[in-house]
This record gives structure tokens, sequence and C-alpha cells, in this order.
């Protein structure tokens, strides 16, 4: 974990979320899907995220904590959107996200597609698949 002011160069497209408790989530997302923290942007005066950004399983995602008064206010929570990690053994990375406290909302499975395949809520409200192709 760092604060950086030179983020590394990033290609595609990144998902950003807004979370309650963005340190929370950044410690979750550590030890429910082994993310790396690259840097952290904290506000002096609220003690709250302006900006973190991990990687998970290679890929960058970024958040912040909501912050209303400049517009970035997640209402009712996250709504519509499922973060997918195609990973290498989704039986060990869905159950180290369960061990860490994500609420299974789709049981792991073997799909038609050819996938073994689960879906997740993490404790701030957003949606995760995992996905392996079958041996």
């Amino acid at each position: 974990m760092s604060e950086s002011t030179n983020p590394p160069v990033m290609t595609g497209v990144t998902p950003y979320l807004t979370v309650r408790g963005a340190s929370d989530a950044s410690a979750f997302y550590q030890a429910a899907f082994g993310a790396q923290e690259l840097a952290r942007m904290p506000d002096e005066k609220s003690g709250k995220l302006m900006h973190c950004h991990l990687r998970i399983n290679g890929a960058d995602v970024m958040m912040s904590d909501e912050f209303p008064e400049y517009g970035m206010d997640m209402g009712e929570g996250p709504k519509g959107v499922t973060l997918h990690l195609q990973v290498d053994d989704a039986d060990a990375w869905f159950e180290r996200a369960v061990a860490a406290g994500a609420t299974v909302t789709m049981p792991l499975a073997d799909q038609f597609w050819g996938d073994r395949y689960g879906q997740l809520k993490d404790p701030f409200g957003h949606s995760w698949s995992i996905g392996a192709s079958k041996k």
C-alpha cells in the first residue's frame, strides 16, 4: 500500500467503485480476492478515501468512499453491475471470498457454457462472479 502521485499506466476499461467504507473494502478485497493495493489518497479532513487503486488477478479496480457533497452518492447502494473474475481455480477463489465474508447469491456449479461459475455479494453491496474453465 502506498500513497502515490504517479499511478501506473493502464489501458482498457477499469471499474471505479463508490463504496461506503472504502478502507474497509480495500482490506476485504485483499482478503477475499488477493487484491494488491497499489495506491491510496485519503482525504485529510474526513479520513475517507478520495481514491484507492487495487489490482485483482492482474486487473485494475479503483474506488473511493462516497462523497455526496460532490455528487458521488450511492443512494440505496450499487445495483445492476457484476464484476467478473475469470480465474484458474473457481473453488479456491470462491471459498476464500466466502471465508472473508462474501454472501453467496448463486452457488458455484458447473455451467452449460463450460465454466465452473458462481456469484457473490461483498459486504459493501457489490456483486461479483467467479468463473473458471472446467478442466
